[in-house]
């Protein structure tokens, strides 16, 4: 029997027909981080984020944090307080499709804790345009989206903007983009770690590297035989 793997997940919430492990959601007030139950997704990202993980990961245990508002607005202070309770929930990967503008300590050290624990970060980062956070801190997996992956692809990047990508398809047509590709990303990751479970991030980048059906940006396009 394979080992249980817990996968955490920082986002907007759930649809109802997603079965969680877990969630609680991270809200701002006057004193600053405040705690409560999970409320509706009224953005649906983080539904399809769900969708995209649980479709190549079927059988991983999904653990989620929201942190957005109705508006689609968060802050470091919610994704940091989020971080830290994935980490009490054992997670050994974080889904992180989404990206502030600003580098704030509080983020950095939680991103750090969690590496030290041995947790994996993929986190979303854009195409073109600034560098968004936590997807620059050191050893977090940057990862946009790349049209030309099917959903069992990816491609190795390797530019300024992002190491890997992978599919931006979903069932809602309102979600596109590097958040799609991330939560792809991790999907994929899920899988291997199922199978893999004593595998570093150095053993998952490398094995990501190998089996990317693209190497290079689209203009550069070179394909290769996925094994």
């Amino acid at each position: 029997m394979k080992p249980e793997l817990r996968i955490g997940v920082i986002d907007s919430g759930h649809a109802a027909q997603q079965r969680l492990a877990a969630g609680r959601r991270f809200f701002l007030h006057a004193e600053g981080v405040g705690e409560g139950p999970l409320q509706d997704d009224e953005l649906g990202h983080g539904s399809a984020v769900i969708e995209a993980i649980a479709q190549r990961a079927p059988q991983a245990q999904l653990y989620l944090a929201q942190v957005f508002d109705q508006r689609g607005v968060t802050s470091a202070a919610q994704v940091s307080a989020a971080l830290y309770w994935l980490l009490e929930q054992d997670v050994r990967l974080i889904n992180l499709s989404l990206g502030l503008r600003h580098d704030r300590q509080a983020l950095k050290h939680a991103c750090a804790a969690a590496q030290a624990r041995g947790v994996l970060l993929c986190a979303s980062s854009p195409a073109q345009g600034e560098p968004v956070f936590p997807a620059s801190y050191p050893g977090v997996l940057r990862v946009t989206g790349d049209a030309r992956c099917s959903p069992r692809q990816w491609s190795w990047l390797g530019t300024a903007q992002a190491d890997f990508a992978a599919c931006v398809r979903s069932s809602d047509p309102r979600q596109s983009g590097a958040s799609l590709g991330c939560a792809a990303l991790s999907g994929h990751i899920a899988a291997y770690l199922q199978n893999h479970p004593t595998a570093d991030h150095v053993q998952v980048r490398q094995w990501l590297q190998e089996q990317a059906a693209y190497h290079g940006p689209e203009r550069r396009e070179m394909p290769c035989n996925r094994s």
